[in-house]
């Protein structure tokens, strides 16, 4: 499966971070790409009052990535925010496109370095695949990196590559664990694992935020079942096309049997 990683920079103004995406899409497409996976927060960057700007995903925001998905004709998957029950809003994933329909609200919130996204932000609870040409998908949130446990409850849904859209934080030593986790979820989980991250805003040419908001560092990678990187972008925005071997995944757990050997825990 042919993959487009799309590293940008995402303002405060939702329907001009449609029109990078809508370029971004078409581009990926040109490039023989099935899915174009943008970073959380691709509706509006952290730093920007969410409140106002969270729509339902019926509405204008998400039908516009919709049609940008059928114009393409590959599935996106983007970051987005939706209204939450008790009046915070929920940080969102949408895939869209040829077939597949699914949304995933982020379950680990980044209370973490300064920064309480749980005060905007209500949790989600369900683990979200789904499947495209065949290949099992799942989706995962930034923050959800942390927790290995999401990623082998991808493993235990039959998924063989996990999407991890992110806004990662900068700071000392958060690119260093950025890289380190990406790998470390592929490998204890054995699979695929295409992390896209917001671009560094300084890179970009854009305002950086003088705010604890994490508008991103860049770094986005595609990393192998096995822990290796395989592909990699740098601090500055850019399009990664690349090609997923998804039979390297049966190979690898039949080398490494992490999953099969598991003796504490449950499977999800």
């Amino acid at each position: 499966m042919r993959i487009a990683l799309s590293q940008i920079t995402t303002g405060p103004d939702p329907k001009e971070n449609l029109a990078t995406l809508r370029e971004q899409a078409l581009r990926a497409a040109a490039d023989g790409a099935r899915i174009v996976v943008f970073p959380e927060a691709a509706m509006a960057c952290f730093g920007t009052k969410l409140g106002p700007l969270a729509e339902p995903l019926d509405g204008p925001w998400a039908t516009e990535v919709r049609r940008i998905a059928r114009d393409a004709g590959l599935v996106v998957v983007a970051g987005m925010f939706t209204p939450a029950p008790d009046g915070r809003v929920t940080n969102t994933l949408l895939a869209t496109g040829d077939g597949v329909e699914a949304a995933y609200d982020k379950i680990h919130l980044y209370d973490a370095f300064g920064f309480a996204e749980s005060k905007t932000v209500a949790p989600g609870s369900e683990v979200v695949t789904f499947e495209l040409d065949g290949v099992r998908i799942g989706l995962a949130t930034c923050y959800d990196v942390r927790f290995p446990e999401l990623f082998r409850a991808h493993a235990d849904a039959g998924a063989v590559l996990s999407l991890l859209p992110a806004s990662w934080g900068a700071g000392p030593g958060k690119r260093e664990q950025w890289e380190l986790l990406t790998r470390a979820r592929a490998l204890d989980a054995t699979v695929w694992l295409a992390a896209v991250g917001q671009a560094d805003p300084a890179a970009s040419g854009a305002e950086v935020p003088s705010t604890s908001a994490p508008t991103g560092i860049g770094y986005s990678a595609l990393v192998g079942p096995d822990g290796t990187v395989r592909e990699r972008l740098e601090a500055a925005p850019g399009l990664l096309v690349a090609d997923v071997a998804t039979e390297e995944v049966a190979a690898v757990r039949r080398t490494v049997s992490v999953l099969a050997n598991r003796k504490l825990g449950t499977r999800a």
